[in-house]
């Protein structure tokens, strides 16, 4: 195919043609000359895919080559990371070794000094132990180890063996019971002096019970015994609860200070024993309390009642009951003895008498409530200072201030405070409960009165019209 044909310039296609030989001549003079612009556009195609291949050989090589070297890098950090690691190994384990060598040495050291050191610091320890074990709950239950602990203490000689032996078992089972919960015998001294051998249940150093009581222990005794006060209802129930069980974790009181908490618990006043340290004027305060109590649970029960009796009579006031406010309000004007054709300011006068006569049993007790809210705190202020007039008598008469003399004094006074508040507050609340359920009788039946009287006004407005 002629490249020329159809061109009117012949001479400047062969000029390219030269040109384009020219060009490639270097890449395919080993294939020879060209024929034809077809033959050397073959030719070119041939050579740029043989440079092409020749290219992806050669890159080929490279990448194998870059690859062989990146797997030798990485075996050589591999190798370095290796050698690093066990580098450190060595350099701990010689740390290690050294320190352990100084232990050794500071240890051949210390059994190479004097005996004498040695002997001295055991009768020491022994002497603070047997001190920590006359004060342990747990030598009710191991008996024998006091005595040995003594003479451990006391003795002028080093020790055998076994005594030593002996001496730290006895330091191990210490800690180590101290962490149980053990039942054993001991004998337990009652109230009035009599001893008797009884289960008792230990909970580690601190608190041991026997039939649901909670039981003291003196210094150096080997014997428990039984207060004559226990800390209280709650705590006993809870001992006697815990008694029961066999197994599993369950609920118990537990005294870190030994039984010092404990026996403080059990030296609290009863609630009748502080009412009776507060003194006449906390009864005054009780009664009027009660008898306030009394009356505004019984008003507001009344006022419960009357309420739901009001809120039936709304549901069908075609049908007035005498029973309940409303419906007596309602039929004041509305009876069968009403008459028909009064005046208007003679149903006003009537209606406003029914509402009036209703309200005072629906306001009852309400002043009185007010008076034991305001009553309360003056009470209970009149028993502060009686208290406190107590306690300057007593510093008075004894000359210091001795916070045992005062006490009672200040209790008495504390006691009144708190009854006089404990009355008023609740009875605060009560009262406005009361006048709470009061206020919406009373709208009711003034909305349903005035209601009334505009309608029947209303019908005879147009009667007189018509």
């Amino acid at each position: 195919m002629n490249l020329t044909r159809g061109f009117s310039l012949p001479l400047v296609a062969a000029t390219a043609a030269t040109l384009f030989f020219a060009s490639v001549a270097p890449q395919v003079s080993a294939q020879g000359t060209a024929k034809s612009l077809d033959e050397l556009l073959q030719q070119v195609q041939q050579a740029d895919k043989r440079d092409a291949a020749a290219n992806a050989e050669r890159e080929a090589r490279f990448a194998a080559a870059r690859d062989q070297q990146a797997a030798l890098l990485a075996e050589a950090k591999r190798e370095k990371a290796a050698l690093d690691a066990e580098s450190a190994a060595l350099q701990r384990q010689f740390e290690e070794n050294d320190r352990r060598i100084t232990e050794l040495t500071q240890q051949r050291d210390a059994a190479a000094g004097n005996l004498g050191e040695l002997f001295g610091v055991m009768r020491q320890t022994a002497g603070d132990f047997a001190s920590a074990a006359r004060n342990s709950l747990l030598s009710t239950q191991f008996t024998d180890r006091i005595e040995q602990l003594d003479r451990l203490a006391q003795t002028k000689t080093m020790p055998p063996i076994p005594d030593l032996q002996r001496f730290w078992y006895e330091m191990q089972r210490e800690m180590t019971e101290g962490g149980k919960v053990q039942r054993f015998e001991a004998t337990v001294v009652a109230p009035d002096g009599t001893r008797e051998k009884k289960p008792v249940l230990r909970i580690g150093p601190f608190v041991a019970i026997s039939d649901g009581k909670f039981l003291a222990y003196e210094t150096g005794s080997d014997s428990l015994s039984a207060p004559p006060t226990q800390p209280g209802g709650h705590f006993n129930d809870i001992a006697k609860a815990f008694e029961n069980q066999t197994e599993g974790y369950h609920q118990m009181v537990v005294d870190p200070t030994r039984g010092v908490i404990v026996s403080l618990y059990a030296q609290r006043p009863t609630v009748g024993e502080r009412v009776e340290l507060g003194g006449w004027v906390a009864y005054v305060i009780l009664v009027v309390g009660a008898i306030g109590a009394a009356l505004g649970l019984y008003q507001f029960f009344y006022l419960t009642l009357t309420s739901a009796k009001v809120n039936a009579q709304l549901k069908n006031l075609n049908q007035l009951a005498p029973n309940n406010p409303l419906g007596r309000v309602l039929l004041a004007f509305k009876g069968q003895n009403v008459p028909k054709d009064e005046e208007t300011e003679v149903v006003e006068l009537r209606i406003s008498e029914a509402v009036l006569k209703e309200l005072p049993p629906i306001q009852r007790i309400q002043p009185f409530l007010k008076l034991v809210v305001a009553a309360g705190p003056l009470l209970g202020l009149v028993g502060t200072v009686i208290g406190m007039i107590e306690t300057f008598q007593t510093i008075t008469e004894s000359g210091s201030g001795d916070p045992k003399l005062m006490a009672a004094g200040i209790g008495k006074a504390m006691i009144a405070t708190v009854l006089g508040l404990g009355v008023a507050i609740p009875i605060l609340f009560l009262n406005a409960a009361l006048a709470s359920r009061s206020k919406r009788l009373v709208q009711v039946l003034d909305q349903q009165s005035t209601g009334l009287l505009a309608e029947t006004l209303e019908a005879r407005n147009g009667a007189s019209h018509a």
